[in-house]
Order: structure tokens, then sequence, then C-alpha cells
């Protein structure tokens, strides 16, 4: 069974950092590019950041420079560092594995994350 368990998420005041885990089993992780998406308050989802089986990443349109993604083939876990955080940040953050040359592509359940200002 495919498990993708996102954790790390909590409150936080503005100014503070946090660190997403997301912990992957049950699927050959390091043949899947993974994708940090984030879904705010009445909002659409959006993509945060992706790192490809390379390490190459990319981040969402104006999120470059507080948002870090990285991963650990060996450990099977993605991690989405977030520094100087916004009450705007706050939402439900989200992995999601994809292989896509064989069309498979899982989802997590999500991390909430909450900023106060």
């Amino acid at each position: 069974q495919v498990q993708l368990v996102e954790s790390g998420g909590g409150l936080v005041q503005a100014g503070g950092s946090l660190r997403l885990s997301c912990v992957a089993s049950g699927i050959d992780f390091s043949f899947y590019g993974i994708s940090w998406y984030r879904q705010g308050p009445e909002k659409q989802r959006e993509l945060v950041a992706r790192i490809t089986t390379t390490g190459s990443t990319n981040y969402g349109d104006s999120l470059k420079g507080r948002f870090t993604v990285s991963r650990d083939n060996a450990k099977k876990t993605a991690y989405l560092q977030i520094d100087s955080l916004k009450p705007e940040d706050t939402a439900v953050y989200l992995c999601y594995a994809a292989w896509s040359s064989r069309g498979r592509n899982y989802w997590g359940q999500g991390t909430q994350v909450t900023v106060s200002s």
C-alpha cells in the first residue's frame, strides 16, 4: 500500500521557520519526482516547490527565496523548509509523488501550517 505522510506543520508566529517532511512507503521513492503544494482557506491549490529524481528544483511563482525543497532517497523522505513565515503562508501543505513515464502519482493527506501575525 502506498502512503505519503506529511508532518512538521503547526502554529508558528510570523517570521518563524518550519521544516515539513514527507515520508513515503510502498513506492520506489528514487524514481518519483516530489512536489509540494499548498491550499489556503478559500484558495486554489498552488504549487510551492518541486524536486526531480536528479535533484533539480523549481518553485512556484513569487515563492522562491523563502522555500527550499530537498530529498533523501535513502530515507524515502522529502523536505520543505519554509523561512520567514507570513500569515499568507497559512495553508494545508500536501506532498505529491509522480512517476510520469509510468503514469503513477500519489497524494499525501497534508499537514496544516498556521502562521499568526
